[in-house]
């Protein structure tokens, strides 16, 4: 007969075993091969749940995800492509979920061609990265020292028509925004690189396949997109609610700053500015989700990361106010370095990429070695997948995301001043990119000026879907009048100390919460607010006086 104490131990062993599963977030595991003819769904396990099996003349060229419903979205290596080299592609498929191909789009002529990522949009949309032709004697206009013929990328927003149709409705082309301090008989000439960061130096790293973007990413509540160059060692952030006319200009759109760079990270000897470069090669640029710890930050992986031989997956707090980021003329945007950094298990020179899950963990694809595997918070492997072959991406989503399809694009309406959604399950309101807490009603009173988005839920309560921004601007009477006219809040970004500058020079409780929406200090003041102990990141602070009024304001630590 067992003793009381080894039962005891195997108890706790069982108990520690069903932890250690219930550690893993979500249900599956997505994935495909580079140049592979199926796509394959991942139990929790690591066994195969399900397979969509493709043409072998419409191999995956880089990507696949997976839309509300069970649609895949993937990228295939279409044959007879005009442009060669690196993870060509030039078509996109749907396929739903029993393998039903419901629409095929070509982006392909001897001018243009899609490559790497791609990127579904809530709307239906997809974005598509591009490399376009430019002849040697246009790069020589342009400013570059060298006359070559050069790919420089394009991003277009392509929304389907048919089953093999599409329509270009929004388009951003990298040769819009160049500079160059090379001849100042070309075209794009500046004096100083380092004070324009909002355009590409068409003469740092020179070549035909100049950029190499390999990462996309859309953020709905900002209307902005993310993307990654692996050549020149940066991520970027540009405007996505300019017109197409204002993103080819350098005014225009939520920013006011038309198609250029908004931010920039990673590399600050690509626009001649002070420090270092953190990255060494990098893939998969995206934005932290809602509703995951360290919301919208910016992430990527990268290649040569901790070393010539270990990559790592790094997370930035971007300096972000209002629809811009803030940098110091001359200088490098901020941070320095990465706020965080998850050293990978092994090494992959070329792709790679990573979920960043709810409860904190995080779900790392090394391509080259194939090996899919997921941390809990503390860096700790709970689950790992090696497959045969280059595994460009891997994605990780629950059970309820493959079984309903999205709700329908939620609208804004306005009426006296109070915002009303079209009908739905839950609702969460957020203003200028950051969410408005305990604003989760079907209609909303904003207190100032600013674009206002509402994410909705479906009858599950587990597939998003978000409105377009609506720009609501506020007229005295309407709404509360906002405090933001009488506080001036700085320094921003700051070391933990910010200054109130109040014009009434009343006390007034300030809240603060984090980027989640997580309360973190609750205080009475008129004039200072300590924020020293708390990490570095992003903040909304509401500010309500005796009268009730109320104003926000976002700020950003980094110490």
């Amino acid at each position: 007969m067992k003793s009381k104490t080894t039962i005891i131990g195997v108890i706790c062993l069982l108990l520690i075993c069903n932890l250690g599963l219930a550690q893993q977030w979500g249900d599956y595991t997505l994935y495909a091969t580079m140049n592979g003819t199926s796509t394959v769904l991942l139990d929790t396990n690591g066994n195969t749940f399900k397979t969509w099996t493709h043409s072998t003349t419409a191999k995956t060229g880089y990507t696949v995800y997976m839309e509300p419903g069970g649609t895949i979205v993937r990228t295939v290596a279409k044959s007879g492509n005009s442009f060669t080299g690196g993870p060509i592609c030039g078509e996109v498929q749907k396929v739903d979920y029993n393998g039903n191909i419901t629409w095929d789009f070509v982006y392909s002529t001897t001018q243009y061609c899609t490559h790497h990522d791609i990127c579904p949009m809530p709307n239906g949309n997809v974005l598509m990265i591009a490399y376009e032709l430019r002849t040697a004697a246009e790069a020589t206009q342009a400013g570059s020292s060298t006359s070559i013929i050069m790919w420089p990328d394009k991003i277009v927003e392509v929304q389907p028509t048919g089953p093999t149709t599409g329509t270009v409705v929004w388009e951003w082309k990298a040769w819009d925004h160049l500079c160059q301090n090379y001849d100042n008989t070309k075209s794009n000439y500046v004096t100083s690189i380092s004070d324009n960061p909002q355009l590409l130096n068409i003469n740092y790293k020179t070549a035909k396949d100049w950029m190499h973007m390999n990462g996309l990413d859309y953020n709905p509540y900002l209307d902005q997109i993310a993307f990654s160059s692996h050549n020149l060692n940066e991520i970027y952030v540009i405007d996505h609610s300019t017109t197409m006319a204002e993103a080819a200009t350098h005014s225009g759109g939520n920013s006011g700053k038309g198609g250029d760079l908004l931010y920039r990270w990673g590399n600050p000897l690509a626009y001649s500015a002070g420090g270092t470069a953190t990255i060494n090669v990098c893939h998969d640029a995206h934005w932290i989700k809602d509703g995951v710890p360290n919301t919208g930050r910016l992430v990527c992986f990268n290649n040569k990361g901790v070393s010539s031989t270990q990559s790592s997956v790094d997370q930035v707090d971007t300096p972000i106010s209002g629809y811009n980021y803030t940098i110091t003329p001359g200088a490098a945007f901020t941070p320095a370095s990465y706020t965080s950094r998850l050293a990978a298990s092994g090494y992959t020179s070329n792709m790679g990429n990573s979920n960043q899950l709810p409860n904190g963990n995080q779900l790392v694809c090394v391509a080259l070695s194939g090996l899919i595997y997921e941390t809990n918070p503390a860096g700790t492997t709970i689950w790992s997948k090696t497959i045969t072959g280059s595994v460009p991406q891997a994605h990780r989503y629950s059970a309820c995301y493959t079984n309903n399809a999205a709700p329908a694009i939620p609208t804004v309406t306005e009426n006296t001043g109070v915002l009303t959604s079209s009908s739905a399950v839950t609702y969460q309101w957020y203003m200028n990119g950051v969410q408005i807490p305990g604003a989760n009603q079907q209609s909303y009173t904003p207190s100032q000026s600013g674009i206002y988005v509402v994410r909705i839920t479906d009858i599950n309560g587990c597939v998003y879907e978000y409105s377009l921004g609506y720009n609501f601007t506020f007229t005295s009477g309407i709404a509360s009048t906002s405090l933001l006219g009488n506080v001036k809040v700085y320094p921003n970004p700051s070391t933990g100390i910010i200054n109130l500058e109040n014009a009434k020079d009343e006390e007034f409780e300030v809240t603060v919460f984090d980027a989640s929406g997580k309360l973190v200090l609750k205080t009475n003041t008129k004039t200072t607010l300590d924020l020293s102990l708390l990490d570095n990141g992003m903040y909304l602070l509401k500010m309500t006086n005796s009268s009730n009024e109320t104003g926000y304001s976002k700020v950003y630590l980094s110490k």
